[in-house]
């Protein structure tokens, strides 16, 4: 069975498939909406069951996470000389975790710091929607 594709010709990944590419990166970047303007900021994460997890200091991402806003996650791969690649994007509601859980969570699921910093708070993201594309190897390489 051939796998579905979108109307661009792109394979549309399965949700377990999605979830082991979100498993198999570690750097990604989050969407939020600040003063009616979209923000993206470079975070590195880990999936822990249905959350996302990132860490951040006081600003504009912790600020959006105790809003319990909606936010939108996207983490990719290409290989430039396969043309092929990845992306699967995850929309969700953030929400900053109390103390306690974040000390239990970050024990369990290790999240590295994106830059050096005081970034003391651990930010869930909610995996409420999961899709993810696949362009497929094109077989041409430059050079």
């Amino acid at each position: 069975m051939s796998p579905l594709t979108d109307r661009n010709g792109l394979e549309v990944l399965e949700h377990d498939e999605c979830l082991r590419l979100l498993e198999s990166a570690h750097l990604g970047r989050i969407g939020v909406t600040s003063g009616a303007l979209p923000l993206i900021f470079p975070v590195n994460y880990r999936l822990d069951g249905r959350d996302l997890l990132f860490r951040t200091a006081v600003g504009t991402k912790l600020d959006v996470a105790t809003r319990g806003t909606i936010v939108a996650f996207e983490v990719d791969d290409f290989d430039p000389l396969s043309h092929a690649g990845w992306s699967v994007v995850v929309t969700g509601r953030a929400r900053r975790l109390p103390s306690d859980e974040a000390l239990e969570r970050a024990a369990r699921t290790p999240v590295a710091r994106w830059a050096p910093g005081p970034d003391d708070s651990i930010v869930a993201v909610a995996l409420d929607v999961v899709s993810g594309r696949r362009l497929p190897s094109s077989g041409v390489s430059e050079g």
